[in-house]
């Protein structure tokens, strides 16, 4: 397990490590994806790549206002989601910044320390 530092308070749900199968936030671990959101986390049943659904995953985190952008981790290596969910993101007024899920763990607790209201979609790691 890699265990993350926290060297900054702020509000809200904090990535503290991964294992080889999901993300560790706190004493609570979730194995497969991670759904996130400066209010909550919770496991997510990523679908397959080409089943990814914005509208979704914005149902599961009932984040108001919506988000200023998605930080999309890919799974074990940086892939792009489909063009139809980078153009939904978009159509959405948000960004989507898009790396692999461990990079997209650490960079969540970056961003959140500056405060910035976005959400994250982790795929599995595994």
């Amino acid at each position: 397990m890699v265990e993350l530092r926290r060297d900054v308070d702020f509000e809200g749900p904090v990535i503290t490590g991964f294992t080889a199968t999901g993300y560790k936030i706190g004493d609570r671990h979730f194995d497969g994806g991670l759904l996130i959101s400066p209010e909550q986390a919770q496991s997510w049943d990523a679908p397959d790549r080409n089943k990814l659904n914005l509208a979704d995953i914005l149902a599961a985190l009932n984040l108001s206002p919506l988000p200023e952008f998605l930080l999309f981790g890919s799974g074990s290596k940086m892939e792009q989601p489909p063009a139809e969910f980078r153009r939904a993101v978009e159509a959405a007024n948000m960004g989507i910044e898009v790396m692999d899920s461990r990079a997209a763990a650490r960079t969540w607790g970056v961003l959140r320390a500056e405060e910035r209201w976005i959400i994250g979609a982790f795929m599995p790691l595994s």
